[in-house]
């Protein structure tokens, strides 16, 4: 069996309420003496009338139904039946003896010592109320069927026996209240056992902080002494008091409040408290507040969020150098593709053909080199937060036939088919012009890199609502499903050593960026082997120009996802 299931009948009882064998026996005798006092008296010829005789009978009544009735013991609801019962009886043997006046008077009380002996301040007024009532029918009898004849020693003899009730009823009540008392320390020691027993300091409180008692180690920071003197709030470094009054508001309001502060004695460590109410209600409300010493975890916490700036700041000053490193490169830069298209070009006289070829593969290194230099300053600035949008309205497939405009030629020489679908009436956007057409021309760049001789690059360009779409779908190489899932980072690459070495990884993630600047998106959708689709959405479209309907696009294309 569960030891907690374990529990004594003592305990079931409740701390008004008397054990049941204390009870059993004193019901027993009550119906004893009830039952040997009345064949007493007709014995001695005492109580010549029958009246006496039932009345002593129904009084026992209730003394041997209390036996059966009060189990289960520990209920309320039999208690309470008990004293109706009690008063029932003691109405009717008022009523057949003529309540104060007749044999019997002292009866009229017996649910009072009932009462008494079963405890609790409910059934003491039931009792009394019951009392009354009894008193009262024996009056109204008397003055019916007139005062019966005096029986000085029968009424001796009930008031003596209730007297016995009610002394053994008052020694119940009072073995009672003892219980309750040694129940009630019993459980305020386990209770201050349970708190000196918990980590850190338990403090009770009212709301203003004052400490009413404490528990438990207190930690190194604080002061128990000046705790009592003078309060928690006190004893809190001032910035910090704000915070401390924050959480005991909230437990005041029935919550459970939290907070870190540095002692005001010792402004290098930190203590967590949490406030919690107590059951108590009204002004008078108590609270248990329980203090831990936090300093490690503060230093740690201290440390990481040091050591995040640390690298933010880092990756900030990496960011800058780049962008630095790459606008100063750029400008000779230039001047090597523009000697180089110089001499390629034989502007100035004819050159040898080895020359010839040698300038024409420095005008091709060099424009490589650019284009990544110009990569590196854009991702550079979004990573530094210093690209700025230069939002204006434009019709966005001008942008975009541009864009396909200035790659024609690299598929034309890879043999692939390029080919757009674009809405026939003009497509009126809010953007940033030169960030639309870099995201179309690394799109359609990374396209016609990774597809081979004869496949095809198509775009599509459409309104969906206030959103821009752009769609570039090829029947390249595709992307593996465990590469999909990290393109679109600077410098991540899919692919084999051969594909990667095509490219920098840079271009997805510059397409990403701007999209997000944007607030929109970049997905990608890849089967390897079979070819990729990548859709920019933007929330661009100027909705004060009716956007047409597009065109069917000419090309199925798998679900839109992201990649670089």
């Amino acid at each position: 069996m569960d030891p907690v299931a374990q529990t004594s009948p003592a305990a079931l009882a409740g701390p008004d309420m008397p054990s049941e064998p204390a009870l059993a026996v004193w019901h027993a005798a009550w119906a004893a003496a009830c039952a040997l006092l009345a064949l007493a008296l007709r014995a001695a010829g005492l109580s010549p009338e029958p009246a006496v005789t039932y009345g002593l009978l129904l009084a026992a009544t209730p003394g041997a139904a209390g036996l059966i009735l009060l189990r289960p013991w520990h209920a309320e609801a039999r208690r309470l039946q008990m004293v109706v019962l009690w008063g029932a009886a003691a109405i009717l043997t008022a009523v057949l003896t003529c309540g104060l006046s007749g044999p019997l008077a002292p009866l009229a009380f017996m649910p009072v010592a009932a009462a008494l002996a079963l405890g609790g301040w409910r059934r003491m007024q039931l009792a009394a109320a019951a009392s009354g009532v009894a008193v009262l029918a024996g009056l109204l009898t008397a003055a019916w069927f007139g005062p019966p004849a005096p029986a000085a020693d029968v009424a001796a003899a009930a008031g003596l026996l209730l007297a016995v009730a009610f002394a053994w009823g008052a020694r119940l009540a009072g073995r009672t209240r003892e219980r309750r008392l040694l129940q009630a320390e019993a459980s305020a020691e386990r209770v201050e056992r349970l708190l000196a027993g918990q980590p850190g300091l338990t403090l009770i409180a009212n709301p203003a902080g004052r400490v009413a008692a404490a528990y438990g180690a207190v930690p190194p920071a604080l002061s128990l002494d000046a705790l009592f003197e003078g309060g928690l709030i006190a004893a809190v470094h001032a910035p910090d008091r704000p915070a401390v009054l924050s959480a005991i508001s909230k437990a005041v309001g029935g919550g459970v409040g939290q907070t870190r502060f540095a002692p005001r004695l010792a402004l290098d460590r930190r203590l967590m408290l949490l406030v919690r109410p107590l059951a108590e209600t009204g002004p008078t409300r108590r609270l248990v507040l329980q203090l831990f010493d936090d300093t490690a975890q503060y230093a740690r916490e201290a440390a990481l969020e040091a050591a995040r700036m640390e690298a933010e700041a880092a990756d900030q000053g990496k960011s800058r150098f780049l962008a630095n490193m790459s606008h100063e490169l750029r400008t000779p830069l230039n001047a090597v593709i523009g000697f180089a298209d110089i001499m390629k070009s034989r502007l100035f006289g004819p050159l040898p053909d080895r020359y010839g070829e040698y300038a024409e593969l420095i005008y091709q290194a060099g424009q490589h080199l650019l284009e990544l230099i110009n990569d590196v300053l854009d991702v550079s600035k979004l990573a530094a937060a210093r690209y700025e949008l230069s939002l204006e309205a434009f019709d966005a497939r001008d942008v975009v036939s541009a864009a396909m405009a200035m790659v024609r030629g690299q598929a034309e020489e890879k043999g692939l088919t390029l080919a757009g679908t674009l809405t026939a009436e003009p497509l009126q956007i809010t953007a940033d012009r030169r960030a639309l057409k870099q995201m179309a021309l690394n799109l359609l760049s990374n396209a016609i890199k990774f597809t081979p001789q004869d496949g095809s690059v198509t775009v599509t360009l459409q309104a969906v609502g206030p959103y821009l779409e752009l769609m570039v779908a090829d029947t390249g190489v595709g992307i593996a499903p465990e590469d999909l899932k990290r393109l679109g980072r600077p410098f991540e690459q899919a692919g084999e050593a051969r594909q990667r070495s095509q490219g920098t990884g840079l271009g997805l993630s510059l397409v990403r960026s701007l999209a997000e600047l944007h607030k929109g998106r970049l997905v990608l959708d890849s089967t390897l082997g079979e070819g990729t689709v990548a859709l920019v959405r933007l929330p661009v479209v100027d909705l004060g120009v009716p956007a047409a309907d597009p065109a069917p696009v000419r090309h199925e294309t798998p679900a839109p996802l992201v990649q670089s």
